[in-house]
């Protein structure tokens, strides 16, 4: 599954920072903006996972379906 997220990068100093507006708690920094980009996309998918794992904690039943939203 492919996603499209947009990338805030910005500079200080001699590193560069940068988040994901539509993912809180994905963000990360480098020496380069490829960096910066590169561990932005580890954080996007470990924020994903950690979310979905601790939504499902301590249900004993869990239903799953793909839904498509056209905006």
């Amino acid at each position: 599954m492919s996603t499209n997220y947009t990338l805030t990068i910005v500079k200080s100093d001699d590193w560069y920072a940068g988040f994901v507006k539509e993912l809180p708690g994905a963000h990360s920094q480098g020496k380069t903006i490829e960096e910066v980009k590169e561990n932005l996309k580890e954080a996007i998918t470990m924020v994903i996972e950690s979310n979905y794992r601790h939504s499902l904690e301590g249900y004993e039943k869990v239903l799953e379906e793909k839904i498509l939203v056209n905006v």
